[in-house]
């Protein structure tokens, strides 16, 4: 049967009533357009608990990759059949944006800080949110950094310079630091990698004397533990945010689009640099959280990005949270 109005109506009992019924004759006018209404959503933030840690995921808008091409290890097809399958486009990817705010014993602290004012036009939503949540960049404490991406770190330092948390301690990851502050590695880079050896140099360079590395398997603030997760970058970190009974799986880069690489954890990413140790962190990560139940947030996932996995034959699902209108 065509999908269409009147075969809609047609099974419904509103398609019986009578003309001039009381199920038409109740029936409220649409509301007038509210006056200077705009195209613009609400604000993106979403808060949640951890044990006693307060967590607000932070959007910063998206960006737009060509289908084709972004995975590396299976053909166009059963990439577009893998999107068709999660109503995404079949040519473009949106990858959104979200970082993570913790709230813990008067603390302020950020996992990543977004794209600044150097991504693309879709993007650079993060500040505008970060401060409906109620948040002002000058209170922060703390930035922890998982990798050198630039839509990690450029939310750190403004395109004319400027540093957009003067007082916050700036921790990474030592074996990220190592790779991409090594000047050696940046001039035997292929030309296409030079420029994220150069995105680097621009964030951390002014504060270099002052960044504080930490190694996996430490607790880089209380509550929050550095997990290795290497194969997005060389020294690319997940974490564990852990309160009470609480525990929250931040996978990072683990994954890009859920609906792919979640579904299809073996898929490589065009921006894993070690693909073979990126598809067996993923796996790893992926199986641990599905056996242990856990709560998750993925940089990349569909806003407010967490949820939990559930095993699902040889892949998995990635099932998003109910939304809460409390904490």
């Amino acid at each position: 049967m065509t999908l269409t109005r009147r075969a809609i109506l047609a099974g419904t009992a509103l398609a019986a009533a009578p003309t001039g019924s009381q199920v038409l004759a109740q029936t409220p006018a649409a509301a007038p357009a509210a006056q200077g209404a705009s195209s613009q959503q609400a604000p993106g933030f979403y808060r949640y608990k951890v044990g006693d840690i307060e967590v607000t995921a932070i959007h910063d808008g998206f960006a737009r990759r060509p289908l084709e091409g972004f995975v590396r290890n299976a053909e166009l097809a059963q990439v577009q059949q893998a999107a068709q399958e999660a109503f995404l486009p079949n040519d473009v990817l949106p990858i959104t944006f979200t970082t993570l705010v913790l709230q813990n014993n008067g603390r302020l602290t950020l996992i990543d800080t977004g794209n600044g004012d150097m991504g693309a036009p879709t993007s650079g939503h993060w500040m505008r949110n970060f401060r409906a949540a109620g948040f002002d960049p000058a209170r922060v404490d703390t930035v922890v950094i998982s990798h050198f991406h630039g839509d990690h770190i450029n939310g750190l330092r403004l395109k004319d310079g400027t540093a957009v948390f003067s007082k916050a301690e700036v921790m990474v990851p030592a074996a990220e630091w190592d790779f991409w502050m090594d000047d050696a590695r940046m001039n035997q880079a292929p030309e296409g990698m030079k420029a994220a050896f150069q995105g680097a140099r621009r964030v951390f360079g002014p504060i270099a004397k002052d960044v504080k590395r930490y190694d996996a398997g430490k607790e880089v603030i209380t509550g929050l533990t550095s997990v290795a997760a290497p194969g997005h970058t060389p020294g690319h970190t997940a974490f564990l945010l852990s309160s009470g009974a609480g525990k929250l799986m931040v996978m990072s880069d683990i994954t890009n689009h859920p609906a792919l690489f979640v579904r299809n954890p073996d898929w490589s990413a065009v921006f894993d640099m070690d693909a073979d140790q990126a598809r067996a962190t993923r796996r790893k990560m992926l199986d641990m959280a599905a056996a242990e139940r856990a709560q998750v947030a993925f940089y990349h996932a569909p806003f407010p990005a967490t949820g939990h996995i559930a095993k699902d034959g040889n892949g998995f699902r990635f099932v998003p949270i109910q939304w809460n209108p409390a904490i």
